[in-house]
């Protein structure tokens, strides 16, 4: 889906199709088909933007054939679709019964972190519309926090240099600006949007900066305005921005709050929890963590992260970080020019949702996106932008 900003340039949106994982160009070609298509058509649109995520398997096969990704280029076109942004944060094995801390490997101190994410630029570079000419790429942010030393930090840095350098050869051979955007999660060596500045500058390209998620942005208590003001003063583009909303808990202490926060303590993702209290942040790897332990101070709110469906709160006692998200994109895209042209709604937890909020259905789970992107929708247009055909 494409907007005009009142500035005349244009903002994207588009839902990534990590929420369908395939690890094979067939999978992909399958989720086109199967989700990706029927969403657009549920919108009652003629064309709609997908943040593909290609797993390793996939991409190899779309590098090493020139043959399919010509074919996969034209599957877009002939189903509606269009592609100018990619999850480049899991390798492989997104959609396995158990993910958990997998999804943190390789890391940006592997060469296989590098050659992956160029593989996804090259391809990205041959995906985009004619009519397009810039790219983002969300990537891991730099590894998770254990162990990361001074030399896997100067390993990770020289891997990005490396990257910047890849970047700037293929927009000078291909003319399209490929841009990657390190993801702040919880957890991980860059946390917050604070935690980028540093080793961002240190890599100082231009091609190399940040992609914000809302619900990491909201996990860690960060304010918008706080946080995306402090970025751009250092500098550091946002390449992009994933929409998402964390699970929200307003009193932790409550017998009947911890009960409705045990159903979504489930064994597939990491759910890392926070809360901040007047001596700063405190958090657990997980949920069940901070559940079964009492690891956390139960005095003030809690924060999960856990996506959870934009348009669709959990119920009381628990809600969610909504309000932050929409704080954001009206810092994001609201002022006189956007900090960032490419928006992804990424929840990609639907299947792991306490069973009687799982979509049972395909068409459910259709609906279910097609909800969440007219939300985005709504949010975009009162903020001014006009969506195009």
């Amino acid at each position: 889906m494409r907007f005009r900003h009142p500035d005349g340039s244009t903002v994207h949106l588009a839902y990534c199709t990590n929420v369908h994982p395939a690890e094979t160009l067939d999978g992909v070609l399958a989720q086109l088909r199967d989700h990706c298509e029927p969403v657009r058509r549920r919108l009652g649109r003629d064309r709609l933007g997908i943040g593909l995520w290609l797993a390793k398997d996939a991409a190899h096969a779309l590098v090493t054939d020139p043959a399919a990704l010509r074919g996969l280029r034209t599957e877009l076109d002939r189903r509606g679709l269009e592609v100018v942004t990619l999850n480049g944060f899991p390798y492989e094995g997104f959609g396995a019964q158990e993910v958990k801390y997998r999804v943190y490997k390789p890391d940006w101190t592997d060469p296989e972190r590098l050659s992956h994410t160029t593989d996804l630029a090259r391809l990205l570079a041959a995906l985009l519309p004619d009519d397009v000419s810039e790219g983002s790429i969300s990537t891991l942010p730099l590894a998770w926090r254990t162990p990361f030393d001074s030399g896997r930090a100067q390993a990770a840095r020289t891997a990005l240099l490396t990257l910047g350098q890849r970047l700037d050869a293929l927009a000078e051979l291909t003319g399209r600006s490929i841009r990657v955007g390190l993801e702040p999660e919880p957890g991980c060596t860059v946390e917050t949007t604070a935690d980028a500045i540093a080793p961002l500058t240190a890599i100082g390209h231009d091609r190399i900066g940040l992609c914000v998620d809302t619900c990491h942005l909201a996990t860690s208590f960060e304010d918008p305005e706080t946080a995306l003001d402090a970025l751009a003063a250092a500098g550091i583009p946002v390449v992009k921005t994933q929409l998402s909303a964390a699970l929200h808990a307003p009193h932790p202490r409550l017998a009947a709050v911890r009960e409705a926060l045990a159903a979504f303590d489930e064994p597939r993702f990491l759910h890392q929890t926070r809360t901040r209290t007047p001596d700063g942040l405190h958090g657990t790897d997980d949920l069940g963590e901070a559940l079964a332990r009492d690891a956390l101070p139960d005095a003030a709110p809690w924060r999960a992260h856990f996506h959870v469906p934009l348009h669709a709160a959990p119920a009381p006692p628990l809600t969610s970080t909504l309000p932050v998200l929409k704080d954001a994109l009206a810092r994001l895209v609201g002022e006189p020019q956007p900090r960032t042209r490419h928006l992804e709604v990424e929840t990609y937890t639907w299947q792991a949702l306490p069973p009687e909020l799982r979509p049972r259905t395909r068409p459910q789970l259709i609906d279910g996106i097609a909800a969440e992107l007219t939300l985005a929708r709504d949010l975009l247009t009162d903020l001014g932008l006009k969506e195009l055909p």
